[in-house]
């Protein structure tokens, strides 16, 4: 069973139609939406500030969403994709985003609708990533721009196969 716990009188909140693999820890003041799957290993500690969660969000393997005691909070939007690995920390993430497999995203970015965070992308502090833009290197600049049918349609693709996935388990 997965660890979900209670610190600082504040105990995380799901929506409708979760999955959560056994090893994935969930902690403090984290609320997130319907049909998210927290994967093996992934730990979304919302300890010393809030983490929110939208609709349709997946958290794969091994990644890591976190946040700064009293100066930064996390907020993900709906149809993101989390990829293995990756530390997503004090940011905000808007709808449509896919944070590639390894990458870190740091406090106080603000990543726009329709953006790729390629694998192992270094994101800095205060970084604001444009929407329609796949972002890669280190740190991660702009590298190529992409529409935005294009992009929705393989984030919404990726957000329904974790739908579908995350149904061979439950």
């Amino acid at each position: 069973m997965a660890l979900i716990k209670s610190v600082r009188g504040k105990t995380p909140q799901f929506g409708e139609d979760c999955y959560f693999a056994e090893n994935t820890t969930i902690i403090g003041d984290v609320i997130s939406g319907n049909q998210c799957s927290f994967w093996f290993q992934s730990v979304i500690r919302g300890d010393v500030n809030a983490i929110r969660i939208g609709n349709k969000v997946n958290i794969q393997d091994g990644a890591v969403i976190h946040c700064t005691f009293e100066q930064a909070a996390t907020t993900i939007g709906n149809n993101v994709s989390i990829g293995h690995n990756a530390l997503v920390h004090g940011c905000t993430l808007h709808d449509d985003i896919l944070v590639g497999m390894g990458s870190i995203i740091m406090d106080n970015v603000v990543v726009e609708s329709n953006c790729l965070i390629a694998a192992g992308a270094v994101v800095l502090e205060n970084t604001h990533c444009e929407s329609g833009w796949i972002y890669a290197g280190v740190p991660a600049k702009p590298v190529k721009k992409i529409s935005t049918e294009r992009f929705n349609n393989t984030i919404h693709r990726i957000s329904e196969n974790y739908i579908k996935y995350s149904s061979w388990f439950k």
